[in-house]
């Protein structure tokens, strides 16, 4: 079977449906965006669609409905569907669009913010001309935008996509620990977004679009007319793709990705589901893939880390690493308020609302009467993407070093050699150099998730921490190992492994063939790595 042309990384919608990519049809929530016709914003983590989203909307206003409806295929490219939209909507009528694109820059400064800001009004201005009072970004904005208004006998439509890159761009090196460049362009982008109320009686529609809601740029307060769809569960599936889509857009690709795997159709949307599914924007709206890391899987035919390795959360990792964060509460869910997720402070040493709203982290669980949600890993991807970056940060000692590779702990088990396992376990915690050796229980309990949690890349493997549960369990092709260690002076290798028998720890898994292997550990409080440990 041919592959169709995917999308990866064309963000234009007219090349997109004129060019013979496969369009996953969004229009639906458009047209209810447009009917409503309120300001908004939106924000949604990198590469999940906002700038197309931006593109489609701009064809819309010019009145492009050619592009909407459906397109003949030529001799060079296939044809198109026509879109929802196209039969819904009649009038078409064409307004003055004004396209804010705030990735024309790398912002490191102020003089590269005026440099992107003026960038994107000098071809607005040679349009509809420039008032030679207005010298200022903000007052040529303003200026413009009536003029657009009073040329053209229509209001205005404004779109700016990534409203948050020149204040995204300050966060790590080499502007992060420089706060007054900061402030510079907060003030400035105040001064420029501040526009949009003044110009309301001139606008038809304004959409921004961005990663994160930062409290401190005014905009959300100065335009409380603002409406925050980034977590409405009416636009929960506007950006991504929902499983209806996902099949209902891509079978031919996902039998392809099934055959090339050697996988079921079935097992290959399970895997599918396991890595790039999980993504909640609302409390109770439906879950959606990464739509970045589905289309590049589709077209390699091959299960990758797209996404995550497209912008590592280098500043986010470090940030969790220096306030010792319980790394567990990130699978096991982390519990804020509504606003938490809705505003950040820029230099907060609070990471998880960047988290969430970067996309490393979702949510899980809502509580609507105390409107509190739980947050976690969307993914595999992003979870073991995360995980490994967090690692060497807790093992610099590691280096190069193969034997420790999370590859060769997982080895041992699969060939059923459980001792091996524990003598690789044990050599991983002697290596820790000895400044480092006066370092809290937290420490190590943090070094023993991270290994366990990691191996789910290549098996079935949990960390637990409630009582009444193991440790840890390891599910591999022939063998179910359940882990259960004691700290020094909370009890042997002898009774960690009567306590698996006590608590019942291996019934869940005794209904199947697998052979069931009991791991009993101590730690030795004088070398601070593995003692004792006893397999049953």
């Amino acid at each position: 079977m041919a592959l169709r042309k995917l999308p990866i990384g064309i963000q234009d919608f007219e090349t997109l449906r004129t060019e013979g990519y496969v369009y996953v049809d969004k229009t639906p929530w458009i047209h209810r965006l447009i009917s409503e016709g309120n300001p908004y914003f939106l924000g949604r983590p990198r590469r999940f669609g906002k700038s197309l989203l931006v593109s489609t909307l701009k064809a819309y206003f010019l009145g492009k409905r050619e592009l909407f409806e459906a397109i003949e295929a030529n001799s060079q490219f296939a044809g198109q569907p026509g879109l929802a939209i196209a039969e819904i909507e009649k009038d078409w009528i064409v307004h003055p669009v004004f396209h804010i694109d705030l990735n024309v820059e790398n912002y490191t400064d102020l003089k590269s913010l005026e440099s992107g800001l003026n960038a994107n009004l000098q071809p607005l201005e040679e349009q509809w001309g420039r008032d030679p009072g207005a010298q200022t970004l903000s007052t040529r904005f303003l200026s413009l935008i009536r003029r657009a208004y009073e040329k053209s006998g229509r209001k205005v439509a404004v779109l700016i996509d990534e409203y948050d890159k020149p204040l995204l761009s300050t966060f790590g090196p080499p502007t992060g620990d420089n706060p007054a460049v900061q402030e510079e362009i907060r003030k400035s982008l105040k001064a420029f977004y501040g526009v949009l109320k003044s110009a309301g009686p001139w606008l038809k529609f304004v959409l921004l679009t961005g990663v994160t809601k930062f409290s401190q740029v005014s905009v959300f307060s100065d335009l409380n007319q603002l409406r925050d769809i980034s977590m409405s569960e009416a636009y929960a599936g506007l950006c991504g793709i929902t499983a209806a889509e996902l099949t209902g857009n891509f079978e031919t690709e996902l039998h392809v990705l099934a055959e090339k795997n050697d996988m079921t159709y079935e097992g290959a949307l399970e895997e599918m589901q396991r890595f790039y599914n999980g993504y909640h924007f609302a409390g109770d709206g439906e879950s959606v893939f990464n739509p970045f890391s589905v289309l590049n899987t589709l077209a390699d035919s091959f299960f990758g880390d797209y996404w995550f390795k497209t912008g590592t959360p280098t500043f986010l990792v470090q940030g969790l690493k220096a306030s010792d964060y319980d790394l567990r509460t990130l699978t096991e869910g982390v519990t804020v308020p509504e606003d938490a997720l809705t505003n950040y402070r820029a230099n907060s040493a609070n990471s998880i609302p960047l988290l969430y709203q970067s996309g490393y982290l979702t949510i899980k669980k809502y509580d609507r009467k105390f409107r509190l949600y739980t947050l976690g890993f969307p993914n595999g991807e992003v979870e073991y993407g995360f995980l490994n970056e967090l690692l060497p940060l807790y093992t610099p000692w590691v280096g190069n070093n193969q034997d420790f590779s999370i590859f060769k702990f997982i080895e041992d088990l699969q060939k059923g050699d459980a001792d091996a396992f524990m003598t690789r376990l044990r050599a991983f915690f002697a290596e820790i150099p000895y400044e480092l050796n006066d370092k809290t229980e937290r420490h190590y309990q943090t070094l023993f998730y991270l290994v366990f949690r990691l191996m789910g890349q290549y098996a079935q493997a949990e960390v637990r921490s409630a009582a009444g549960r193991a440790d840890a369990v390891v599910i591999t092709g022939k063998q179910i190992y359940v882990f259960e260690f004691k700290l020094a002076g909370n009890g042997t290798a002898e009774d960690a492994l009567q306590q698996i028998d006590d608590k019942g720890y291996l019934l869940p898994y005794t209904a199947g063939t697998r052979q069931l292997v009991k791991v009993g550990a101590e730690f030795d409080s004088a070398t601070r790595t593995l003692g004792r440990w006893i397999i049953g």
